[in-house]
C-alpha cells in the first residue's frame, strides 16, 4: 500500500508539472485531470473513501466541462494546436521563484504548536462534522435535490418522452428503436 501511495504521488506531481510544460490547452486539461485522480486514488488508499470519491467525481466532471467549453469557444480546434501558455514568461518564473522560496521559509521558520490528542477513529466523519457541523441534514437534503433538478433537466431536454418509441396512443406492439423514424 505505501508503494502505491508514492506511485500515486509521483505521477500526481508528475502530472501537475505537465500542466505547465504542455504546449496545448486539451493536454493541460488532461494533465491537470491525471494529477487530480492520483490524488483522488491517494485519498481512497489512506481510507479516506468519501473525500477520494469526492475529489474523483468533482475532477472528472469539471475537466469535461472544461474540455467542452474549450471546444466551443477556443479559436484552434479543441485547443490541440499548440500555444504559449505563459505570457510574460521571465517575470512569472521570478515572481513563481520568490513565492515558492517565501512559503517554504514560512514552512520552516514558523513555530508549530504540539499535537494535542490522539487522531479520531474515524477521520472522514470528523472533517463532516467540521465542515458541515449542524448544517449536514440540510446539505444531504439539498444534495438530493440537485440531483433531481439534474435528471428531470435532462429528461425535459430531451425531445421525446419515455413511451414516445410506442406511438401517440401507446398502441404500437414493438417499439421502434431510436434510429428509426416513426
Amino acid at each position: 500500500m505505501a508503494v502505491a501511495f508514492w506511485i500515486l504521488a509521483v505521477v500526481s506531481v508528475a502530472a501537475g508539472i505537465a500542466v505547465f510544460v504542455v504546449d496545448s490547452m486539451a493536454r493541460a486539461t488532461f494533465a491537470l485531470l491525471a494529477s487530480l485522480l492520483a490524488v483522488g486514488l491517494a485519498f481512497l488508499l489512506i481510507d479516506l473513501e468519501y473525500l477520494g470519491v469526492l475529489i474523483i467525481l468533482m475532477m472528472v466532471m469539471e475537466m469535461l466541462v472544461m474540455a467542452v467549453f474549450m471546444i466551443m469557444y477556443m479559436m484552434n480546434p479543441a485547443g490541440l494546436m499548440p500555444m504559449k501558455m505563459v505570457h510574460n514568461h521571465r517575470a512569472a518564473m521570478i515572481i513563481s521563484a520568490a513565492v515558492f522560496v517565501l512559503l517554504v521559509a514560512g514552512i520552516f521558520l514558523t513555530s508549530w504548536p504540539p499535537r494535542g490528542g490522539e487522531p479520531p477513529a474515524d477521520p472522514t466523519h470528523q472533517l463532516g462534522l467540521a465542515v458541515m457541523g449542524p448544517k449536514m441534514l440540510v446539505m444531504m437534503v439539498i444534495g438530493v435535490a440537485i440531483l433531481a433538478t439534474m435528471i428531470s433537466t435532462v429528461v425535459l431536454a430531451t425531445h421525446r418522452g419515455r413511451y414516445a418509441r410506442y406511438g401517440d396512443d401507446l398502441e404500437r406492439k414493438r417499439p421502434l428503436d431510436p434510429g428509426e423514424e416513426s
